[in-house]
């Protein structure tokens, strides 16, 4: 069993998750069950799979959840850039969520394949 709290990446999607909270709070009263909602579920789920994915025991269960939270990632890359798109978001709200977005995408991305050698090796 891991700690999340000691990942890095764990560390950046929380940032990124209480960014999209301070920015979704600014939202129309008319999108709360939209994409305010829905731009919340993906933050949270992104750093919730992490942290599930290091309550499993073995590597093959821990790959898993990162995948999950990767699929979670790339659904709120969609959805920021839908609210940026809707003019729900400033062009520096949304470039900074991005590039928080993209860069926890790649911490996932290696994590992801650190992961999967050591199941083949070990």
């Amino acid at each position: 069993m891991k700690n999340f709290r000691d990942l890095h990446v764990w560390k950046k999607a929380h940032e990124l998750t209480l960014a999209a909270y301070a920015v979704t709070s600014q939202f129309p009263k008319q999108e709360t069950y939209g994409l305010t909602s829905q731009i919340r579920r993906c933050a949270v789920s992104i750093g919730a799979n992490i942290a599930e994915g290091c309550g499993k025991r073995g590597n093959g269960e821990f790959q898993r959840f990162l995948t999950i939270a990767a699929g979670s990632a790339s659904e709120l890359e969609y959805e920021l850039l839908l609210s940026h798109d809707l003019g729900l978001m400033s062009d520096q709200e949304y470039n900074r969520l991005d590039t928080a977005l993209i860069e926890v995408k790649r911490m996932l991305a290696a994590l992801i394949r650190k992961v999967e050698a050591e199941r083949c090796t070990g």
